[in-house]
């Protein structure tokens, strides 16, 4: 509980000079939940839908390729598939999420008031870590998508054949958009607008070009067919393949194309940006409206792309590996057109990575900070901006900034989270819409299935995300532990009997709390206490004492806020509270006391017997422990001056 004093110290600390200040740029110290205050303007839900598109849209540049390397020529029918469940699964779904968070809490929130206490904080860390994974590489994935579009440029391999390094240029166009940051990025809807409708409309070219070359070339179709439904065994040997077969391969196959589901979750997100009223329908508008353009690309593009580019181009080193539209462009439209599609997908791509940054700058201090998971500096915006950039760079070395590799990554942080959402769906509609809630139950079965699959096929998926759950929740506990002695009230309410109550004690001299685990709550109880307590800390018989008695709250709360009650009983005067910690709440009445009164007061304890490492693990997950020392060591902090901090006496 910080003074005006100490806090004008703090902001004085953060002024405007010097590169610390600037990095630190903020930080706010008196705000005990570190939560920034920004408000937004708002826009027509199409422009909004552009903001998101820059990072859905953008999967055009290396989808088609991905999804050929991943199904050959079963392509299409799996990405066709995939668009079923776009339209049918995951659009539902994140219908209902947009209903159940209109303030863009996004469906990991519903998930937290579902489940209680250090459950629920637990499982939004895991939570998070596939966030961390599903923005992550989309930075680093939507960068070396980038980094492919300029070196296999024709232009650039004519002429600037050094440039053919991708970790390096990949490094190169993290950096810039990292400094972006750094220097104060501010949200453009009209710049991700521009990019949107420029990139849809060169793309929609190219496939058109794409299709005009099927319809002129026949033989292209009969060939695809063929391949499609013969198959060759071990032996050479060509062998019929059935429809119900290929359907059954492309179920198979499927789960590595999920790429194309990313966006969904960003939409909800953005749904501060939608303007008012009608905001809800307005951001379900959005979300089909989206769903529906990016089905049509993915079917046709998929289609195109398996049709007329040679399989070899596909592979690693191919002229078509990560970019296959960009592939068609440069042979059917000419080096002009396709340099001009190359420049929009790396804008567009490099704009998701920014877009990917912004995501985990408001997710991270939405969640940690509250939970006092978070150091001090995680409320300013450079600082976190370093960090991610510094995790990008180490995953685009060790992918070596390659975008099949990290396919599988990117496809399980988004799988994850869409999984979560139907789960989080299926339980909200269980008890309200008994048909709804077994069709979403479906839908969540089947983004499992998609999910495993993935694991499974594409374990480096969730060897990534580990690392990020893993990081997560170590440094969330080890910065929970380390802020656990700061005063985390933020107010303190007294009812008429516990104001009444610290009138009269400061009125008749000093002011002695006497703390107190409640038994039976009787007279011979605090009668007894009463007894105790002035004999083995020699409180004078004749100063009135006043009990106080914290029960404990939710304690993986970070903060709360006290509300203390005064009861008599049999002439004794109580104060009650509920609090996350009991520490923290004694303290910070105390120095209510203090700063209302103008009194130093005093606070006593019995001794505590036992294992002080016991005792320290019950404070950090139970918010009680050993009591007195805690108590005398958050005063210690919130006071410097020791002759203005209550007392505190241990007797017994």
């Amino acid at each position: 509980m910080a003074t005006a004093a100490s806090t004008v110290n703090d902001r004085r600390s953060l002024g405007t000079g010097g590169i610390r200040n600037w990095f630190m740029q903020g930080v706010r110290p008196s705000d005990a939940a570190g939560a920034r205050s920004t408000k937004h303007h708002q826009h027509k839900w199409w422009q909004v839908m552009c903001l998101t598109g820059v990072d859905y849209f953008s999967t055009l540049g290396y989808q088609p390729g991905i999804a050929f390397v991943a199904a050959g020529v079963l392509s299409p029918i799996a990405t066709l598939i995939l668009v079923m469940l776009t339209l049918f699964g995951a659009l539902p779904i994140y219908r209902r999420v947009a209903a159940e968070s209109p303030h863009g809490q996004g469906s990991i929130s519903m998930l937290e008031k579902l489940l209680s206490r250090w459950k629920g904080k637990l499982f939004v860390l895991i939570l998070l870590g596939f966030v961390a994974t599903d923005f992550v590489i989309t930075i680093t994935l939507s960068a070396a998508d980038a980094t492919e579009h300029i070196i296999h440029n024709p232009y650039i391999e004519e002429h600037f054949p050094a440039l053919d390094h991708p970790i390096a240029v990949t490094f190169l166009l993290i950096g810039v958009f990292s400094a972006v940051f750094l220097k104060g990025f501010k949200e453009a809807i009209g710049i991700a607008v521009f990019l949107v409708i420029v990139y849809l409309s060169l793309n929609f070219i190219v496939i058109s070009s794409g299709l005009y070359q099927v319809a002129a070339q026949p033989e292209l179709i009969s060939n695809w067919r063929n391949a499609l439904f013969v198959s060759v065994s071990s032996g050479s040997v060509p062998e019929p393949r059935g429809l119900l077969a290929i359907i059954g391969l492309s179920l198979l196959v499927f789960p590595k194309l999920a790429l194309g589901l990313s966006g969904f979750e960003t939409g909800v997100a953005v749904m501060p940006l939608v303007e008012t009223p009608r905001r809800i329908a307005k951001t379900r508008k959005l979300l089909m409206t989206a769903a529906l353009i990016m089905s049509v690309f993915l079917v046709t593009s998929s289609f195109v792309t398996t049709l007329v580019i040679p399989a070899v181009e596909f592979q690693e080193g191919g002229k078509a590996s990560g970019r296959a539209l960009a592939f068609i462009a440069h042979r059917n439209l000419g080096e002009f057109f396709g340099t001009l599609y190359d420049v929009s997908t790396i804008l567009i791509l490099w704009f998701a990575g920014a877009s990917a940054m912004a995501g985990l700058l408001n997710i991270v201090p939405r969640y940690l900070p509250r939970y006092g998971m978070a150091p001090n500096w995680v409320r300013a915006t450079r600082p976190l901006v370093v960090v991610f950039s510094v995790i990008c760079f180490v995953i685009t070395f060790i992918f070596e900034a390659d975008v099949e590799a990290q396919g599988g990554a990117y496809a399980t942080g988004v799988l994850v989270l869409m999984t979560s959402a139907g789960i989080a769906v299926t339980i909200s509609a269980w008890y309200r819409q008994q048909m709804a809630r077994w069709i979403f139950m479906a839908i969540s079965a089947v983004f499992a299935y998609t999910t495993i699959a993935n694991i499974v096929e594409r374990p480096d998926g969730i060897k990534i995300a580990g690392f990020f759950i893993a990081g997560i929740v170590i440094a969330s506990f080890v910065s929970r532990a380390m802020r656990t002695t700061e005063i985390r009230i933020e107010k303190i309410d007294l009812d008429d009997a516990a104001t009444r109550f610290l009138a009269e004690l400061a009125a008749e001299g000093d002011i002695r709390i006497v703390t107190n685990r409640r038994e039976t709550g009787d007279v011979t109880e605090y009668r007894f206490k009463e007894h105790e307590k002035r004999i083995d800390n020699h409180i004078p018989s004749a100063d009135p004492i006043l009990f106080y008695e914290v029960e404990v709250g939710d304690a993986s709360e970070f903060t709360g806020r006290l509300k203390i009650s005064g009861v008599e009983i049999g002439g004794f005067k109580i104060l009650r509270t509920r609090s996350p910690a009991v520490p923290n709440a004694i303290a910070a009445l105390l120095l209510h006391i203090r700063d209302t009164t103008n009194k130093i007061p005093h606070v006593y304890f019995g001794w505590s017997e036992g294992n002080p490492v016991k005792y320290m693990i019950r404070y950090l997950l139970f918010g009680e422990g050993d009591t007195a020392p805690v108590t005398r060591e958050i005063l210690r902090q919130a006071e410097p001056e020791p002759d203005l901090r209550p007392s505190v006496h241990v007797g017994g």
